[in-house]
């Protein structure tokens, strides 16, 4: 079992930047592919960034050239750093982990079995 807890959501003017942070249990972490996704109001949750063990990272075009995934396996942890934010940015970001998969970008929500509870981004205009 692994729990994921985020943090660093909060609210900031367009152009500006956060950096999501998303702690994990677990003594397999540096196996896991991990993931950040996002939910607006009224929408699917969506993909944005994943890395996987051998720290190979995958974009979703919207964060491409703006968004940077890393993961710290002494710490267990992995972050989203959002620069160039957007209103339609805002959402309940949301970080994800699945155990080995190799070489495969995994990006669908439903692909991944452990979830953290979310974090609040709002990107005012």
């Amino acid at each position: 079992q692994v729990q994921l807890v985020e943090s660093g959501g909060g609210l900031v003017q367009a152009g500006g930047s956060l950096r999501l942070s998303c702690a994990a249990s677990g003594r397999t972490f540096s196996t896991y592919s991990m993931g950040w996704f996002r939910q607006a109001p009224g929408k699917e949750r969506e993909f944005v960034a994943g890395i996987n063990w051998s720290v190979v990272t995958y974009y979703a075009d919207s964060a491409k050239g703006r968004f940077t995934i890393s993961r710290d396996n002494a710490k267990n942890t992995v972050s989203l750093q959002m620069n160039g934010l957007k209103p339609e940015d805002t959402a309940v970001y949301y970080c994800a982990a699945v155990g080995y998969s190799g070489s495969y970008h995994v990006t669908q929500p439903d692909e991944y079995p452990y979830w953290g509870q979310g974090t609040q981004v709002t990107v005012s205009s």
